[in-house]
């Protein structure tokens, strides 16, 4: 599940053509980007995902309504079966201050990456809970893919500098990894598909995943997306409902599956996103590449 934060579809908004990864395959340095005290970089050890858990529950549970079990409320943790398969990546705040005004470094963003070989692990990717992607996975065998989940920023860091860090820390994982294509689920809050109607035809209308990369939502899942017709759609005003998340995505050229999913316990309604590396555009690359960028 992919959070909507208003901030990013305005970063990725000046965007357009992100180049695809160099064949040669990159290392990924400890540190992945800096803005003023903020540090985009992958969590160490059990210690940093636990706190990276801890604030996707807060996102999630505390603010968006999603239900928890007895153990994620005991814990006070967003945790399953997968996250012990996946790399986390993480914006820490070094300047953050307790209640005592004491400095103590902070996580205030993340971000859950699994690759196709660590989803092989973990029994398969989480979005095929929701969406049938085997056919797609069979007709990409020979690609590297991501799924990114659990995308989070902490309420008092949804900003542009959080945002970035975020993206050139993936970035910087999907070319030292060599990913072909990313894939993952974008999330409309509430549980009532209606309350989209517009947003959700628009998708379907006009960014519809078709040929090798369409993907269809589970049978008894299904709920369709294309409410309205096309021709009675206002397709202005009904991008406009869009998150500012899916629009930062369309932006980049993501296309999304057939049908949207009702998530009872998260409190969203989710629909699939593809996005492949190679139709990204040139100056994403070249925005987020570098590695020190002093803070604005």
């Amino acid at each position: 599940m992919w959070t909507s934060h208003a901030d990013i579809g305005r970063t990725i908004a000046a965007l357009t053509n992100l180049q695809p990864p160099s064949p040669q395959k990159k290392t990924i340095v400890e540190t992945l980007g800096r803005m003023g005290s903020l540090e985009a970089r992958l969590a160490r050890g059990k210690g940093e995902i636990r706190k990276a858990q801890r604030l996707r529950y807060e996102v999630f549970y505390k603010e968006g309504g999603a239900i928890p079990d007895a153990k994620t409320a005991f814990m006070r943790r967003d945790a399953d079966k997968f996250d012990k398969y996946c790399d986390h990546l993480i914006v820490i705040d070094h300047a953050w201050t307790n209640k005592r005004g004491k400095v103590k470094p902070k996580i205030v963003g993340a971000y859950r990456l699994l690759r196709g070989d660590m989803a092989q692990k973990a029994g398969g990717f989480y979005s095929a809970g929701e969406y049938d992607i085997a056919p797609l996975l069979a007709r990409h065998a020979g690609k590297r893919i991501l799924e990114l989940g659990r995308s989070c920023v902490r309420e008092s860091h949804r900003s542009k500098r959080t945002i970035e860090l975020l993206w050139r820390g993936l970035l910087a994982y999907v070319r030292a990894h060599q990913i072909d294509v990313m894939i993952g689920c974008a999330s409309f809050p509430g549980v009532s598909p209606l309350a989209h109607a517009q947003a959700l035809s628009y998708l379907a209308h006009y960014a519809g995943a078709q040929g090798e990369w369409r993907v269809k939502a589970k049978t008894d899942l299904y709920v369709p997306m294309a409410m309205a017709p096309k021709d009675s759609l206002d397709a202005k005003a009904a991008r406009e409902a869009l998150s500012p998340l899916i629009k930062g995505y369309l932006r980049l050229g993501a296309r999304f599956g057939d049908g949207a999913v009702v998530d009872l316990k998260f409190n969203t309604t989710d629909v699939f996103v593809v996005m492949p590396v190679a139709e990204i555009g040139a100056r994403y690359i070249e925005y987020f590449g570098g590695g020190e960028r002093r803070a604005a």
